[in-house]
């Protein structure tokens, strides 16, 4: 675990990697919680016998689960604590190169990207990799954009 005190610390360490989260295990119980959130029950995430008849052969996680995991996983690999408010100010680009199927374990591979002056302090994009477990294409590959007020 990294943990950044100032701006400086941050503008530092931009272009740099952070580290890597502890796995995590997306199961159906998770899946349907997920589900019953965003009110998106789509059958190739929460009908396990229809899916098993789909082009995945099972379930899958829903991309907006494993994007909502980042502040998850980024939790474990760094921790803010520079003076002033952290804001979630959004996303760049974000990308879903391989579906995740149930009961499927993933982390994170943390990255500094650029880090911008503002006149009220910083803006820090956190650039994450989230692997699947034994498979060669990512989960999800997102540019997360912070706000690192002074």
């Amino acid at each position: 675990m990294r943990t950044f005190t100032t701006l400086d610390d941050v503008a530092a360490a931009a272009g740099s990697e952070i580290g890597t989260s502890e796995w995590l295990a997306v199961d159906q119980a998770r899946i349907d919680a997920f589900a019953d959130a965003t009110l998106d029950h789509q059958w190739i995430h929460v009908d396990a016998d229809a899916a098993g008849a789909g082009p995945f052969g099972t379930t899958i996680a829903h991309g907006f689960l494993t994007l909502s995991l980042l502040p998850h996983f980024a939790s474990q690999v760094f921790s803010l604590e520079t003076p002033g408010a952290r804001l979630n100010y959004g996303l760049e680009k974000v990308r879903f190169p391989s579906p995740v199927p149930v009961d499927s374990r993933l982390r994170s591979h943390v990255r500094f990207g650029e880090v911008r002056d503002l006149p009220a302090g910083k803006q820090l994009i956190v650039e994450h990799t989230v692997e699947i477990e034994g498979q060669d294409k990512p989960a999800c590959v997102a540019q997360h954009v912070v706000l690192l007020l002074a």
